[in-house]
């Protein structure tokens, strides 16, 4: 399963410019609204220096990282709810991705226009955030109008959502985001299909110069964006999308050099994706073999057989057990039939729960 992340933003924040960086890729970065109108998609290997010594270890013919997909989605506006510069198409856009990338401008530049006329960083990211909501809530208006018809008529299933629903409705019409409102597991499975924009998880990127990320601490533009972010229960970074942009294209040694010399200790992208793993609750898990050393992205707390069926369906439908060890294990005794031989490898049954780190290998049966 890949991770997919949406960058969203107000125009002209810097988001085509990190998502160059991410992808190396040549996206249009003009400084103007709108110039990215169709979704770019980019596909993007997860940083893991485990691979690196699997590698070594099995020598396979391959090596395949774990995966993040990044969508670049258009500059949104205020009244992007309703129709706003395009905003419905690029809204719709939002709805498919897994979480949010949120980049906000931290940095000053006269040559690079704001779409509101002046720096703020918390006022442009609650201009966001509203447009989220007000989308968010026509979503549910539309949908208790049809539930409610089917409620008055008896309908059980149809009265709990439309219950569910106003419950919902009246914290968001308060302002608060849906993935703040406290709901029942069973209310939550009624209204999930909605995919509601507010429920989504929030990295928020707080774009800044190459000063700013040259300093230990946080200066005053992104030390307010990430005290916001932390009072809606979100996550934040700084990057300097524009230096990243630069380390994209160097070679490893290149990068090296380049990273010491603003004293960075890794990319700043790198942060980016393992923060999106860290907010989505998402592990690794690895398989090995002389053919293939492949990481594999799972939910927190997933099965064992859920973690099979990430591989394929048949390894879920015909799980019978997986033989696991861990990654710490496999590094100190230098081979797998050491694990093996040291009582290690461990046969695991469907109750088993996948740790960040753990190799796997799965038998079944179909």
């Amino acid at each position: 399963m890949a991770l997919q992340c949406g960058i969203i933003g107000l125009p002209n924040t810097g988001k085509s410019t990190l998502f160059n960086a991410l992808t190396a890729s040549d996206v249009p970065a003009e400084n103007y609204p709108f110039c990215t109108i169709d979704p770019n998609v980019g596909i993007v290997p997860v940083p893991d220096a485990r691979l690196e010594v699997l590698q070594r270890i099995y020598r396979p013919e391959k090596v395949t990282p774990a995966v993040v997909e990044f969508v670049d989605i258009a500059g949104l506006v205020r009244g992007a709810s309703k129709g706003e510069g395009l905003g419905n198409q690029f809204l719709s856009h939002i709805r498919s991705v897994d979480a949010l990338v949120h980049v906000v401008r931290c940095f000053e530049d006269d040559n690079v226009s704001h779409v509101e006329g002046s720096l703020d960083p918390v006022r442009d990211a609650e201009i966001i955030e509203t447009e989220l909501l007000l989308r968010d809530l026509d979503s549910i208006d539309k949908r208790l109008a049809r539930v409610e018809k089917t409620a008055r008529s008896g309908d059980q299933a149809a009265a709990a959502e439309r219950d569910a629903l106003l419950k919902i409705s009246a914290a968001m019409n308060d302002g608060t985001m849906a993935r703040a409102v406290t709901l029942t597991p069973p209310e939550a499975d009624l209204i999930e299909h909605l995919n509601l924009l507010t429920h989504k998880p929030i990295l928020y990127v707080a774009n800044v110069d190459e000063q700013e990320i040259q300093s230990s601490e946080r200066g005053a533009m992104p030390q307010r964006l990430a005290d916001f972010a932390t009072r809606e229960g979100n996550a934040c970074i700084r990057l300097c999308g524009k230096l990243e942009q630069e380390i994209a294209v160097l070679d490893a040694q290149e990068k090296s050099a380049f990273l010491a010399e603003f004293g960075l200790k890794e990319p700043g992208l790198d942060k980016l994706i393992h923060a999106a793993y860290d907010l989505l609750g998402y592990d690794t898990f690895f398989t090995g073999g002389p053919v293939e050393v492949r990481a594999w992205t799972v939910r927190q707390g997933a099965t064992a057989p859920e973690a099979a069926g990430i591989i394929h369906t048949d390894f879920q439908r015909g799980f019978i057990k997986a033989e696991v060890f861990k990654f710490d294990d496999l590094v100190n005794l230098g081979t797998e039939q050491a694990v093996k031989e040291n009582g290690l490898a461990r046969q695991e049954g469907k109750e088993y729960r996948v740790k960040d780190g753990d190799v796997m290998f799965f038998k079944f049966n179909v």
